[in-house]
């Protein structure tokens, strides 16, 4: 299946809610969920413009994962971007019905790729310990487990990951 990165627009709104409630119940099984709240049509909008005014400050960067039809796969969220030091932290999900067919791999591997353009030369992620698809996904783009961290609030289990512009152009 071809797939591509697709910067957020005001325009994507509409489909990305179908895309959220569609997958809420999936989704929630492996990280936290986000509320009934962002749930709601009038929260997401405003969720969604708060998101864009975020990306135009160049805070962070907001993906949909799409085929060549058009169709939302998945997302794929490099966030909380510092361009002073050239740190970021990522986040991405795919669809229930997309999943095991390498779309989470291969999306990272786009956003890995087109790095230099994004000017993040550190990229921090996490995943909850039972996510085995996401630290897999990691593993195969070159981050690194750093720690372990018991989060005392919501009783999970997090991994924390590494990947380094530097490292990775070292090695590969």
């Amino acid at each position: 299946m071809e797939l591509y990165l697709k910067q957020l627009t005001q325009e994507d709104a509409e489909n990305l809610y179908a895309f959220e409630c569609e997958n809420r119940a999936f989704f929630e099984k492996m990280v936290p969920g986000r509320g009934d709240e962002y749930y709601q049509y009038e929260n997401f909008l405003e969720r969604h413009r708060a998101l864009l005014d975020e990306q135009e400050k160049r805070l962070s960067i907001f993906f949909l994962i799409k085929d060549k039809t058009g169709n939302i796969l998945g997302r794929l969220n490099l966030v909380d971007i510092n361009q002073d030091i050239g740190t970021g932290h990522i986040g991405y999900r795919v669809g229930k019905a997309f999943t095991g067919q390498g779309i989470a791999n291969r999306s990272l591997t786009l956003l890995l790729r087109d790095n230099d353009e994004y000017n993040v030369r550190e990229i921090h992620a996490k995943t909850t310990v039972n996510n085995i698809p996401s630290q897999k996904v990691l593993l195969r783009n070159g981050f690194l487990l750093t720690n372990t961290e018991e989060d005392q609030a919501s009783g999970e289990t997090f991994l924390h990951y590494l990947w380094s512009h530097a490292v990775k152009r070292k090695g590969g």
